[in-house]
């Protein structure tokens, strides 16, 4: 459990995907790409502007209180690695951070159609989330280049290592794709945990309830990354399995060593993602 006090104050992919024509190293990124930078004017005021119109509804409904907010850097690149229990993990962390953070979302939040698709569509496009298609691999190179491109442009970048939600509340093994992105960047990995957040909004849920959201974040971690140099799969995966268990010690999940889309394919609830 988190020693230190909280404050109030307010500041998914499934599939690994190794690039074609490269054995470990992800695709780089040039810091000099404007259009991975997300710090143009449109982001910036559409993302305070949802601060100001949806933090007080977070507010009332999860009652955030976040630990460890100091291990958060005040400037420069750097993963959130979280575990992934609900939709509102999301918000709820970008809620209580005083940096901007871009999340890794599903692509299926960008072609869903409908009028629900289409708010969901322009809701992760204004605020410069970045798209992962889990099953096309030349698309889902696209989105981990601009993770890395963002990360060296000093920007803070969240990724949910199990690559969907919990099916259960159980923590899940996660893909490697973290530790690729780490070594490539490099960059820092900063555990988080969201606790109760499902409490919230259970997957499936349409309408939020009440509840006490607990956000907890770790130290950085130290997984020794060689300056973008590649690793070999056992490397990656020893550093994977390490953020698992830095995320668990402080999420004190029970630890499942499968694929969270593995256990939701046997339980019927793959279209749950």
């Amino acid at each position: 459990m988190p020693t230190d006090q909280p404050t109030d104050r307010m500041e998914d992919s499934a599939r690994e995907v190794r690039p074609s024509g490269t054995a470990d190293r992800l695709p780089l990124a040039s810091t000099e790409d404007p259009g991975l930078s997300r710090d143009g004017l449109r982001y910036r005021i559409f993302y305070r502007l949802l601060r100001i119109l949806i933090g007080p509804v977070l507010r009332f409904l999860g009652r955030p209180r976040v630990y460890g907010l100091h291990n958060i850097p005040p400037q420069g690149g750097a993963i959130l690695a979280s575990n992934h229990l609900s939709f509102l993990d999301s918000p709820f962390l970008a809620l209580v951070l005083r940096r901007r953070v871009t999340f890794l979302a599903k692509s299926e939040y960008f072609t869903t159609p409908g009028l629900r698709g289409s708010v969901k569509r322009a809701f992760f496009t204004a605020s410069g989330q970045i798209s992962i298609d889990r099953n096309n691999e030349r698309r889902a190179s696209e989105g981990i280049r601009q993770a890395i491109g963002l990360l060296r442009q000093g920007e803070l970048v969240g990724i949910y290592p199990e690559g969907t939600r919990s099916p259960d509340g159980r923590l899940y093994r996660g893909k490697t794709g973290v530790a690729r992105v780490a070594a490539t960047a490099p960059a820092p990995v900063i555990p988080v945990a969201m606790i109760d957040t499902s409490h919230v909004l259970p997957p499936g849920r349409r309408l939020p309830r009440r509840g006490r959201v607990e956000v907890r974040i770790g130290p950085p971690l130290d997984l020794g990354t060689r300056g973008g140099d590649p690793m070999d799969m056992r490397e990656y995966r020893a550093r994977t399995d390490e953020i698992m268990k830095a995320i668990g010690a402080l999420s004190d999940q029970i630890y499942v060593d499968l694929y969270a889309q593995q256990v939701k394919a046997k339980l019927g609830l793959a279209k749950r993602r």
